[in-house]
């Protein structure tokens, strides 16, 4: 039997087995969290997609719903980025007060140039000065809510900074730590560096290190524990249009690898029309539910004999009835392709870092970073 020697603790929270789903925009709202939570049996931590400090504390009628939580919800883990420490600080007093929350996750991993270019996401740990201001004042107006975050290498290779910045974490009273093992420069691109997390791990040992990056099955994860000694996982592209990864995951970390879910097309006909259900449910009107579906469908439908013209039907569907109808012209009963298996989602690598002027003169300036950084985006 394969098991973790101990829990995953985020402050009081013991997250067993010690899985976690990553933030991903557009994608971890609160209807895919139902799905994977459903799958999971409950167990598992959960991260709402990424909100941004300056939207929620102007209650921006977008993020407010996206701040939302379904009451079977627990704990409630919200990830917030921002640039800004006052705004920052803003934002988690305004989770507490209201109890909006019972995790605070922090993004410093967004690689996408818009971003970047500004100073925020994951260029901003590079600024030495300016991560530890906005980690004392998250950590500060969290009070007994614990706040963990998650960033990337560094830059480039030629600039790293998840040391310094674990280190920073640890003495400003982060509870835990998330690396995805890759630079801003490789954006998805290349193979995650699992051995940084097994440095990290070894750096900061005073608190929990999460390993993120090609985790794409249930025998990665625990690969990546056994490799690492990393204390838990965190997942993202590997579970786009296959919410049953973390059934998987569970049974992988309880050592019962027999309870490994292979679906039937049929079954996740199933998954796709309650998703779809879901999020029309969740926005208020089932025709935007079925648009904002569409783009799940490719993912679910990976590796199986669906057809050019099929797929170019159901990427203009706008109806649970229209989706249906499609989906039952298929030949159900094909098993799980195993090429359906591996990478998914985004993969691609980008190799030009777009920064500010002179971003990379200091480590330790923070002149330069404008809220401009801080748009609707995520990533990491």
């Amino acid at each position: 039997m394969t098991t973790l020697p101990a829990p995953l603790a985020i402050g009081p929270h013991t997250v067993q087995p010690p899985v976690v789903l990553a933030p991903m925009a557009g994608i971890t709202n609160a209807p895919f969290r139902t799905l994977c939570r459903e799958y999971s049996g409950g167990k598992g931590l959960f991260v709402s997609e990424m909100i941004t400090t300056r939207a929620l504390v102007e209650r921006n009628e977008k993020t407010m719903q996206l701040i939302h939580f379904d009451a079977s919800e627990k704990p409630r883990s919200i990830q917030l980025y921002g640039v800004d420490p006052v705004t920052v600080g803003k934002a988690v007093r305004m989770i507490v007060e209201e109890d909006r929350a019972d995790h605070i996750d922090l993004n410093f991993g967004c690689p996408v140039p818009k971003v970047t270019r500004k100073g925020g996401g994951s260029a901003l740990p590079y600024k030495r000065h300016l991560l530890r201001a906005i980690l004392r004042e998250a950590v500060a107006g969290a009070g007994d809510l614990p706040v963990t975050m998650k960033m990337r290498k560094g830059i480039d290779d030629d600039h790293l900074t998840y040391l310094d910045a674990g280190r920073i974490a640890v003495e400003e009273g982060v509870t835990a730590i998330a690396l995805h093992g890759r630079t801003t420069a490789q954006h998805y691109g290349g193979t995650a560096d699992w051995e940084a997390i097994a440095r990290l791990k070894e750096h900061v040992p005073e608190i929990p290190v999460l390993g993120n990056g090609d985790i794409w099955c249930a025998e990665d994860a625990l690969r990546m524990v056994r490799e690492t000694g990393c204390d838990g996982v965190v997942v993202g592209r590997g579970c786009l249009g296959r919410p049953w990864l973390f059934n998987d995951l569970v049974a992988a970390f309880e050592g019962r690898p027999e309870d490994f879910h292979k679906p039937t097309l049929r079954e996740v006909k199933s998954a796709m029309l309650r998703h779809a259900q879901l999020l029309g449910e969740w926005i208020g009107d089932e025709a935007r539910g079925v648009i904002d579906f569409r783009k799940h469908v490719a993912w679910y439908l990976k590796g199986f004999s669906v057809g050019s013209e099929m797929r170019g039907k159901m990427a203009v569907v706008s109806s649970l009835a229209e989706l249906d109808a499609h989906l039952s012209e298929l030949d159900l009963d094909q098993p799980w392709p195993e090429s359906a298996d591996g990478p998914r989602g985004r993969t691609s690598g980008n190799n030009r870092v777009v920064l500010p002027d002179g971003w990379l003169k200091d480590p330790y300036d923070c002149a330069g970073v404008s809220e401009d950084a801080e748009l609707d985006t995520s990533g990491g």
